[in-house]
């Protein structure tokens, strides 16, 4: 497994690097998950550190998770918590998707497009009804079933997921709703 460990404005002594690679991997052999890589990265604010661990799985997976205390390692700490957390609910559903899914995920290229937020645009001329683009970027779609999407995104902690579902290799979203429940939109079949 690939490991970066790296600190914003903050210097990351080997100590450290050695103790997150160690709990990392205890983390994952223990429920049997075989990461590709992953990042880790520390912060401080005026008042806390802050840790944020993004793991990419060689099922095509990735869990993220962040944690925040007043001292360093109890801010990994959290963050491994609440990543253990993840994988042990997602434990048995991670083990059939290993198990039923022969090859990795397959990502489709796709664009993706930053655009100037309300404040910009106010400034930009009244005429244009076109937004301002501020950033151009490509980005890649994973084709996967709807329950595997779901999966992903709880995951990865994302509020929405964007991605081809392997069914009918129509673009579809799972997103978390306020009531707490998954929503799912599959435009398929709408006229």
């Amino acid at each position: 497994m690939r490991t970066q460990i790296s600190g914003k404005q903050l210097d990351i002594g080997e100590a450290l690097q050695s103790h997150v690679k160690s709990e990392l991997g205890e983390t994952f052999e223990k429920y049997q998950q075989r990461p590709t890589d992953a990042i880790v990265v520390f912060s401080k604010n005026a008042y806390e550190y802050s840790c944020e661990a993004s793991v990419h799985l060689s099922t095509g997976l990735t869990a993220a998770a962040s944690g925040h205390a007043t001292e360093i390692y109890a801010a990994f700490e959290a963050c491994r918590e609440k990543m253990d957390k993840q994988l042990r609910r997602h434990k048995r559903r991670l083990k059939d998707y290993s198990r039923d899914r022969t090859t990795p995920v397959e990502f489709a290229p796709a664009d993706l497009y930053v655009l100037a937020s309300d404040e910009d645009e106010m400034e930009a001329e009244a005429d244009s009804l076109a937004p301002v683009i501020v950033a151009e970027m490509e980005t890649k779609v994973p084709t996967l079933s709807v329950g595997e999407a779901v999966m992903q995104m709880e995951l990865a902690g994302k509020p929405l997921l964007v991605f081809r579902n392997e069914k009918h290799g129509g673009v579809n979203v799972v997103y978390s709703r306020e009531d707490g429940n998954v929503g799912w939109i599959d435009p398929r079949n709408s006229k």
